[in-house]
């Protein structure tokens, strides 16, 4: 189906923001890899792993105090549904990373649970991605991977990892959860990179 940028469709969803094969919804469905963990800030914490093994752990209240930036962008699900115009507010990932240094080329993402995602550096840096605590004005509810998760919106969502608890920075890229069972390395919407073989 071809669709001129900018046609609305019959709920008003603007159509030329939305990926091949993907439809719009104004549900936020949830979707995990296991049982939803219950972390209370005080004791979350998100340990940044140099590609030299130097670590740095930083606490709720030092998140709090980092530059805090509000992001609209759309969401886009491997399982074919878009959400446009989601509210987050939280810290952009290069905030993070700036405070250890790096020259690593990739970072991996871990979660509590166990999860864990691969994504080029520059996929993380230049406001392309952040680490949310709040939607639409309230606390990150943990069913939607509170109280902090990993925002990359210009991916598939199994690349924004909930509850996150850390990030690896390294000079080899490492799949993760979903890409070693065979997702796409890299998951672009707009080029529908959804399996390997994509």
């Amino acid at each position: 189906m071809s669709v001129t940028p900018g046609f609305r469709g019959r709920r008003g969803f603007d159509l030329g923001r939305l990926p091949p094969g993907q439809y719009p919804t104004e549900d936020f469905p949830v979707l995990s890899a296991g049982p939803t963990p219950q972390i209370d800030t005080a004791d979350w914490r998100l340990t940044v792993t140099t590609e030299t093994g130097e670590r740095s752990v930083l606490t709720w209240p030092r998140l709090m105090a980092l530059p805090q930036h509000d992001i609209t962008a759309d969401l886009h699900c491997v399982t074919r549904w878009s959400k446009f115009d989601t509210h987050w507010r939280g810290v952009a990932v290069e905030d993070v990373i700036d405070r250890v240094g790096t020259a690593a080329d990739f970072v991996i993402a871990h979660s509590y649970g166990g999860y864990s995602t691969n994504l080029p550096l520059e996929d993380v840096l230049d406001g392309r991605a952040w680490i949310v605590h709040t939607f639409d004005g309230f606390a990150l509810s943990p069913e939607h991977g509170g109280p902090a998760r990993l925002l990359v919106p210009h991916l598939y969502l199994w690349k924004s990892a909930k509850w996150i608890n850390g990030l690896t920075l390294s000079d080899v890229d490492e799949p993760g959860f979903w890409e070693s069972a065979g997702y796409h390395n890299h998951g672009d919407p707009w080029r529908e990179q959804r399996e390997w073989k994509d």
